[in-house]
């Protein structure tokens, strides 16, 4: 399977191409087109969380956690809240992502489980989506969509890497097929 620098690049590239093509196609501002990118290339490696260890998800819990209250700003200031207000409400949602929810994965995951499929790239796009506070707009959409396209392209570069091309012969790998499917062996994890 792909490397974390791989997912990163990949995710990135693609990020800066919908980023270019969001601006090119609907005229949208720049700075939605950068975010929309950063969202594209960070979910590269988010079906990573579900690692026990590693790079990946130290790396993209810590980014969460930083983000998440950042992105609730605006919904925090839509119930009336002061900057301070905002800050002491931020602070505990980031000390739950950081330290809470990385533990709770690693007791409820496995590697390449249901974090690897087809529904949890969209369940991470109806979180981008939930998270992004538009209303119901073109840039919301747009923004969601960021998301599952980084994800499935952590998919897709990790069935390609289940393709063994080192004998001048295509061999198939045993992970081939365990990153783009729509549910596990054990329909509760499902």
């Amino acid at each position: 399977m792909a490397g974390f620098h791989t997912h990163i690049a990949v995710s990135t590239a693609v990020g800066v191409g919908y980023a270019m093509w969001g601006g090119a196609q609907y005229d949208l501002p720049l700075s939605t087109c950068l975010l929309a990118g950063g969202l594209c290339s960070v979910a590269g490696i988010m079906p990573d969380l579900d690692s026990d260890s590693g790079i990946p998800a130290r790396e993209t819990i810590s980014l969460a956690a930083a983000l998440v209250p950042m992105l609730l700003f605006q919904r925090f200031q839509a119930h009336g809240m002061s900057v301070e207000h905002m800050v002491l409400a931020g602070a505990p949602i980031y000390l739950v992502i950081r330290f809470g929810l990385g533990s709770i994965l690693k007791s409820v995951s496995v590697h390449r489980g249901m974090f690897h499929s087809i529904p949890a790239a969209i369940i991470a796009g109806l979180i981008g989506y939930l998270i992004c506070d538009e209303g119901v707009s073109l840039v919301r959409y747009y923004k969601a969509f960021a998301v599952t396209l980084g994800y499935m392209t952590h998919l897709m570069l990790d069935e390609i890497w289940s393709l063994d091309f080192g004998a001048g012969v295509p061999r198939v790998k045993k992970s081939f097929g365990t990153a783009l499917k729509l549910f596990g062996d054990d329909p509760g994890a499902t």
